[in-house]
C-alpha cells in the first residue's frame, strides 16, 4: 500500500516525491504504473528527470514543482563537482534549468520552482559554490513544506463550500499524488473524511491518459471515500440526475483574468455545470496563478503524441494508422464559468482581475 493513503482516519504524509537518503537523487512514485503496480524511480541524471516529467511519471502541477526543486538541487551538486567558479556554476545551472523547463510548457509550477531555485543561486552569489548547493537543498525542502501547508489551507477553504452528504464531480487528478499532502481539488474531501463527513464523488475517467480512473478513483477508494468512476461523456447525466452539488477541479495555470488551464475536458465539465446550475470551483496554490499571463488565450497548450489516443492502453490500435489525431493535453476554462478560485489565501470571486491581484499585494 502506497504511503499517501489515510492511516487511522488521518492523512498520511505522502512520499510520491522525495530526496534519496544520500541526497544525490530524486525518488518518485511512478504514476504511470498505478493502480496495479507501485514502483518508485530514482532520478539521478538530467535526462531521467526530464523524461519523468514529460512522460507523466511525476505529474500534477504542485508535485512537478516540488520535483523540479529537488532536481535542481541534485543537479547543482553534480555541477559543483565539476566547477567551483560561480560564473561557470551559474551558466551550467541555467542550462539544466532550461532543459527541464522545456519538458512541460503549460504547468506554471514547473517554471515557478525552477525560477525560484535560480533566484536562490543569484541571491547567494557572494557565497562559495558548495554553500550555494547546501542552500539550494534547504530551498527545495521548503518548496515542499510550503506546498503541504498550502494544501491544508486550500482544503479548509474548499470544505467550507460543501456539506456532509454532497455529491462532488472532479476531472483529472488533484489529490495527494499530484501534490505533497491532501491535494487541491480533492483536499477538502480528505479533510472532510478526517472529520467524519461523507461525500459521494463522481470521478471522470479523464481520457486519453485516464488519470481520473487510474489515480483519482484509486486514491479515494483506498481512503474509504465513496467514489464512482464514470466515462468523461457521462458527466451530463449525473448532473441532470441531481447527483452533483459541486464540481472541484485543479489547475495547471491560472491567468490574471481567472481563465484556468487544466487537463483536457475540464472546460466541457464547466459548461455542463453552468447549464445545470452547479457551482464549478478551481482549486490551486497561488504559485499556479500567473499574473504575467493576461488571459487564457496567452497560455501555451501542450500537444502530445497521437498514439496516446490510438494505441495507449489498447491491445490493438483503435484507429487506422493514417487517421489524424488532435491531442492537446489541456484546455482553458473561461473565467465566466468559474464560481470561485480557491487558494491557500482564500476564495477568490469575480471579478478575478481584482480578487486575484489582491492575493499578491504586500
Amino acid at each position: 500500500m502506497a504511503e499517501f493513503l489515510m492511516e487511522d482516519g488521518k492523512m498520511a504524509e505522502p512520499e510520491n516525491v522525495r530526496l534519496s537518503e544520500d541526497g544525490k537523487a530524486v525518488v518518485i512514485l511512478d504514476q504511470t504504473q498505478l493502480p496495479n503496480v507501485t514502483e518508485f524511480l530514482t532520478l539521478d541524471t538530467a535526462k531521467k528527470m526530464y523524461d519523468a516529467i514529460f512522460e507523466l511519471q511525476v505529474r500534477g502541477a504542485p508535485a512537478i514543482g516540488i520535483c523540479a526543486g529537488y532536481c535542481m538541487y541534485v543537479l547543482s551538486g553534480q555541477i559543483a563537482e565539476e566547477t567551483k567558479d560561480y560564473e561557470g556554476f551559474l551558466a551550467k545551472f541555467r542550462k539544466q534549468k532550461e532543459y527541464l523547463n522545456s519538458s512541460r510548457p503549460t504547468a506554471v509550477n514547473l517554471s515557478w520552482a525552477l525560477n525560484r531555485m535560480e533566484k536562490t543561486v543569484i541571491a547567494n552569489k557572494e557565497k562559495s559554490v558548495d554553500e550555494i548547493v547546501e542552500i539550494l537543498g534547504a530551498e527545495a525542502k521548503e518548496i515542499q513544506a510550503e506546498d503541504q501547508r498550502m494544501c491544508r489551507a486550500i482544503s479548509e477553504y474548499g470544505l467550507s463550500l460543501i456539506k456532509d452528504g454532497d455529491g462532488i464531480l472532479t476531472h483529472c487528478n488533484a489529490g495527494p499524488l499530484a501534490t505533497s499532502s491532501y491535494g487541491t481539488a480533492l483536499g477538502p474531501l480528505f479533510l472532510g473524511k478526517e472529520r467524519g463527513m461523507n461525500f459521494h464523488v463522481f470521478s471522470d475517467e479523464t481520457r486519453p491518459l485516464l488519470q481520473g480512473a487510474r489515480l483519482t478513483s484509486y486514491e479515494l477508494q483506498k481512503a474509504g471515500i465513496d467514489v464512482t468512476l464514470i466515462c468523461d461523456n457521462m458527466a451530463s447525466i449525473v448532473m441532470k440526475n441531481g447527483w452533483v452539488q459541486a464540481c472541484f477541479v485543479g489547475c495547471d495555470r491560472v491567468a490574471a483574468n481567472g481563465d484556468a488551464a487544466n487537463k483536457i475536458g475540464t472546460s466541457g465539465v464547466a459548461i455542463l455545470a453552468k447549464y445545470y446550475g452547479i457551482p464549478f470551483y478551481v482549486l490551486g496554490p497561488t504559485s499556479t496563478i500567473d499574473m504575467n499571463c493576461k488571459t487564457g488565450a496567452d497560455i501555451k497548450i501542450e500537444l502530445r503524441n497521437p498514439d496516446e489516443i490510438k494505441k495507449k492502453f489498447y491491445e490493438k490500435p483503435m484507429a487506422l494508422e493514417e487517421v489524424k489525431c488532435y491531442n492537446p493535453a489541456f484546455d482553458v476554462t473561461d473565467h465566466e464559468l468559474i464560481a470561485g478560485i480557491i487558494t491557500e489565501k482564500g476564495i477568490c470571486r469575480a471579478p478575478y482581475t481584482e480578487s486575484l491581484a489582491k492575493l499578491f499585494e504586500d
